[in-house]
């Protein structure tokens, strides 16, 4: 097998032309063998095994800077830069990153995992590399998907001014999670639907070539009718007009062609952009028939059969509910209608609800401009890309106190997914922001409640969410209004006081279960509230001298923890109390129970914790009984 002869970058170059589609093929067989296994990013990835080639044979990595948005197509790069021999790794504890990582490869020279990034990564790499007086090729690759994404334009915008040799390749696959959206989609798919543009561009500029130009009148009039004429026939003016050398549209699945035009890219001057159509899933019928439900897959892996459904669903489908009672209540998604559950509510409600595209800031101020005008916006959207929109949340919601909704999905630890997904900092970067109210559910029904509780208040709201089933919690019992900023009393006890935030409080519980045993009485409260915080818990344990140990699945710092001791430092209270949560730290990838361990949010972690906040030796306290406990 050819694949088998491919340990590299320069093996790629050793092969015949013809050589190459045999390898795509190979490569196509591994990577359905291996992503089954392990799970993993599928149809983007089958998507680009020849681009990937074509540009590993024709571009020297790392010399040439190899630039990759997102990095979840990136698998088959990764194959051919030595670490195919670790794929039964991938996504796992301790394995190959599913993203892009300088850390993982030389050959990997940024790291991504959200979108829209690469062109001005690349542009900056190409600016270093003229200012440093190098000469090697700097190119981006960036999807559709990902150019709907603001940051996008403005990286073309610059590199068009700047003039680098720079090679953008737009990866038109019609797809990134959910289907695209918006005016740019439908640019590209017009200039995809267009076969003969590109030999009438040819014949026009031929044909104004060969006519004798006498003065500048007739060159000026020439020029002009050149660009009428680009304008009525060429519709990739738009890139040009951006100040790029537009090349394409051309099949993105035939290696020997995109061998020769990437050869010709790299001898032209000035920024490029080659468009290049793919079909994501290519050579995996299934996928090619429904490339946005594997767009990603799960691997092989057993897994308990879930007797709840998940958050995303509960959340999906009590917002529903609550739109079909109020005509006012609208939602909005950045590209992932299906992942935060709102193409159940797209589909009941179509005119309510607005996928933006890959915008995260636009999606925010929209929100703020609905809520401005009466209506209830609920934005739904994953911990980590919200981080994208932080600027619009305190300049557009925040400061004029609009009533929108940030329904957080993925909050907390991710699993396979790794640093660039870990929801661990929404808590910590909303709460400092002034009018905002943030919280999260022990369980799905209380999520439910939740949600209500957000929708009728004026002001902006984040509701919080993990990436999990339920416990099996009612869902059938009416909705509530729940206090702002009071916590509930889950357990009784006099020794210390478990201050537990989402699904933490059932952590909490085992972990008071299992000191129970040693003979301690722990108190286990569901803070449902980061801001506001519940001061009145606050005094009446301090009051009370409870020792207290706050526990969230969100970092520690700036979090729920850190706003009870604030509460106290601001007031002169005297609490003794320790903060368990995320470390200050970008924390890698692997399932979700390896995580919580290796940061130590488990039961058992609790449990010493509680005994050190105690000052009592875990070991002289009944250890046959915590030795039992900690076995469940």
């Amino acid at each position: 097998m050819l694949l088998e002869r491919v340990n590299g970058p320069e093996d790629v170059k050793l092969l015949a032309l013809d050589e190459l589609e045999t390898l795509a093929s190979e490569v196509r067989e591994f990577l359905v063998d291996e992503i089954m296994k392990t799970g993993g990013h599928f149809g983007s990835n089958l998507g680009v095994v020849e681009l990937t080639i074509a540009l590993h044979y024709v571009f020297d990595s790392p010399r040439d800077k190899l630039v990759w948005d997102v990095g979840h197509q990136a698998y088959v790069h990764k194959m051919l830069t030595g670490r195919k021999d670790r794929f039964s790794t991938l996504r796992q504890h301790h394995g190959l990153a599913g993203f892009l990582k300088r850390s993982e490869s030389e050959h990997d020279v940024f790291g991504a995992g959200h979108a829209s990034t690469s062109i001005s990564a690349a542009l900056g790499m190409a600016v270093a590399r003229d200012l440093r007086g190098e000469d090697h090729q700097v190119v981006a690759v960036i999807g559709d998907g990902a150019m709907t994404g603001g940051m996008a334009f403005e990286a073309l915008n610059h590199a068009g001014h700047l003039k680098k040799r720079l090679l953008v390749i737009l990866n038109d696959n019609a797809m990134s999670i959910s289907p695209n959206v918006g005016a740019v989609s439908h640019y590209l798919t017009r200039l995809r639907s267009d076969p003969h543009y590109g030999r009438v561009k040819a014949e026009v500029e031929s044909l104004l070539r060969r006519i004798p130009v006498v003065g500048d009148p007739v060159a000026t009039a020439l020029e002009r009718a050149k660009n009428s004429l680009k304008y009525f026939v060429v519709r990739g003016a738009l890139f040009e007009e951006l100040g790029f050398s537009y090349l394409g549209p051309i099949p993105g699945h035939d290696a020997r062609m995109l061998v020769r035009i990437l050869q010709d890219a790299k001898k032209m001057d000035g920024p490029v952009l080659l468009h290049v159509v793919t079909q994501k899933g290519k050579g995996y019928p299934s996928a090619e028939d429904a490339p946005d439900k594997l767009h990603s897959v799960g691997g092989t892996v057993k897994q308990p059969k879930p007797v709840a459904p998940t958050y995303t669903q509960v959340f999906a489908d009590t917002l529903i509910g609550l739109a079909e009672q109020d005509p006012s209540i609208v939602a909005v998604t950045a590209a992932m209608d299906t992942g935060t559950g709102l193409n159940k509510f797209a589909a009941a409600f179509p005119d309510r609800c607005f996928d933006v595209g890959i915008a995260e800031q636009h999606a925010t101020t929209l929100c703020a401009g609905l809520a401005a005008s009466g209506l209830h916006p609920v934005f739904a959207v994953y911990s980590t890309f919200l981080q994208r929109a932080y600027d619009q949340v305190i300049h557009d919601v925040c400061i004029q106190k609009l009533p929108v909704v940030f329904a957080i999905d993925r909050a907390g630890l991710v699993g396979p997914d790794g640093e660039t997904h870990q929801g661990a900092f929404d808590a910590s970067y909303l709460r400092l922001i002034p009018n905002m109210t943030v919280m999260m559910p022990k369980d799905e029904a209380e999520l439910r409640h939740m949600l209500y509780t957000a929708l009728q208040l004026a002001a902006p709201v984040a509701v919080r969410y993990p990436r999990e089933n339920g416990s099996g919690a009612n869902l059938a019992e009416p909705l509530r209004m729940l206090a702002v900023g009071r916590s509930e009393l889950v357990r009784e006890g006099r020794d210390v006081a478990l201050l537990a935030l989402g699904p933490m409080v059932a952590v909490a519980e085992n972990a008071a279960l299992m000191l129970a045993e040693a003979g301690i009485s722990a108190r286990v409260v569901n803070m449902r509230f980061v801001k506001p915080i519940d001061g009145e818990l606050i005094e009446r344990l301090a009051a009370e001298r409870i020792p207290v140990l706050t526990v969230e699945e969100a970092s520690a710092a700036g979090g729920m923890g850190g706003a009870v001791l604030e509460y106290c430092s601001l007031r002169g209270i005297a609490l003794t109390a320790r903060i368990m949560g995320l470390p200050d730290a970008f924390i890698d990838h692997g399932s979700r129970p390896e995580l919580l361990h290796a940061v130590g949010l488990t039961a058992q972690a609790i449990t010493d914790n509680a005994l050190e906040l105690l000052s009592i030796d875990r070991a002289a306290v009944e250890p046959a009984a915590l030795r039992k406990s900690a076995g469940r």
